[in-house]
């Protein structure tokens, strides 16, 4: 059995079935709306199936309708991908790589890994964005991006996850703080003091990673501030809002108003982790993960 469809049908069902509005939809696409109307119809009668149920100006998706948006948005996604590679090849590219990352890998993982790469890839497009763990998996399982660096202990199913750098954490302070590291002996000593941490929507595992801390030091810390950036901690604690607890990779020799302290007696480790979908086809992806592993 042989169909007469073509890419622009694909792109105008996946338009209309994102947006369940014929109008919407049309105006996404820069048509007319019977135009688009005609376009479905069109797609639907090739298909010989129902695609949307349409009744008391409501668009639903039917199960068939449902089923091809899912398996057609994955694959389109990936058609998009080799054409966007092969035109890189035209350009004299050997590919094009998206990052996301959280802040502290962009502290020594990710430069260093780039410049071992870029070694045997001299010619590949990097796209580097920070996003918290949740967006990362967003992207990923949307193929927005290729490769994230998260702070996760677990990722949903179809995506791998490999372990980069395991490492301890540290005490931030403001730099005349009483304390340091010749009369510091646990966290329980700050008890009183306010605390500025990660928001605990940027890694809701790395948050409870941090509450082990203080539960195994005895006290529920007040905590005064929740950012999602490290520059933002260190300029709360440098003007003495609180103190902190971050990964040592985060560790700075760049600011004087603020002093670390390495909280290596305790047992909790932060593990920062590489993450992709297993059915990503960049064949740049391979060379990099064979170089992280």
């Amino acid at each position: 059995m042989s169909y007469q469809i073509e890419l622009r049908h694909i792109r105008y069902f996946l338009a209309v079935a994102d947006t369940l509005h014929f109008r919407k939809a049309a105006e996404k696409l820069f048509i007319s709306q019977p135009g688009l109307s005609r376009q479905i119809k069109e797609m639907e009668d090739q298909l010989g199936i129902t695609l949307f149920d349409r009744h008391n100006r409501q668009v639903l998706l039917t199960n068939a309708g449902l089923y091809l948006k899912q398996e057609l948005s994955n694959n389109l996604k990936s058609l998009d991908a080799i054409l966007n590679h092969a035109k890189l090849l035209q350009a004299g590219k050997d590919g094009q790589l998206s990052f996301g990352y959280v802040g502290s890998a962009m502290q020594h993982i990710i430069p260093e890994l780039l410049l071992k790469f870029t070694q045997n890839h001299p010619s590949v497009l990097f796209s580097l964005k920070e996003m918290d763990n949740q967006k990362q998996i967003e992207g990923l399982l949307a193929q927005d991006i290729d490769i994230g660096f998260v702070r996760l202990e677990r990722v949903p199913r179809g995506l791998e996850i490999y372990p980069l750098l395991k490492e301890t954490f540290c005490l931030v302070l403001p730099k005349d703080h009483p304390i340091d590291r010749s009369n510091f002996k646990n966290i329980a000593q700050l008890k009183s003091e306010p605390f500025i941490l990660f928001d605990p929507e940027y890694s809701a595992s790395y948050y409870e990673k941090v509450m082990e801390i203080f539960d195994e030091s005895g006290f529920s810390p007040m905590v005064s501030h929740n950012t999602i950036h490290a520059d933002s901690i260190y300029k709360l604690v440098e003007h003495k809002f609180g103190v902190s607890i971050v990964p040592k990779s985060l560790q700075t020799v760049n600011n004087d108003s603020i002093k670390f302290i390495e909280l290596d007696t305790i047992s909790q480790r932060t593990v920062l982790s590489a993450v992709w979908d297993k059915n990503n086809i960049n064949p740049m992806l391979v060379h990099f993960l064979n170089l992280i592993k």
